[in-house]
């Protein structure tokens, strides 16, 4: 049987690491290491009720500064404002 090799636009050919030969060369095994990689990645679609309590748990906290400091935040803003546009 006829190696398979691997062509790089920088390398001359060369044979291909016996993990990928028998990938490329076996469909089932093809499958496996699908279902094999996917488990390490782990699932895709996330943690929802974790995302919620960030997003409720940073709202929350926005909310809390900007009572505690809503004015000077402003007035910090506004200075910034005129400084960049030259408003002094």
């Amino acid at each position: 049987m006829k190696p398979m090799l691997r062509r790089s636009h920088r390398t001359a050919a060369r044979p291909l690491p016996r993990h990928r030969r028998l990938v490329q060369r076996r469909p089932r095994c093809r499958g496996l290491a699908h279902r094999w990689w996917s488990g390490l990645r782990g699932d895709e679609r996330g943690d929802v009720p974790g995302w919620v309590l960030v997003t409720l748990m940073t709202a929350g906290l926005v909310v809390a500064l900007w009572t505690v400091a809503g004015s000077t935040l402003t007035q910090v803003f506004l200075d910034a404002i005129a400084k960049v546009t030259g408003a002094i």
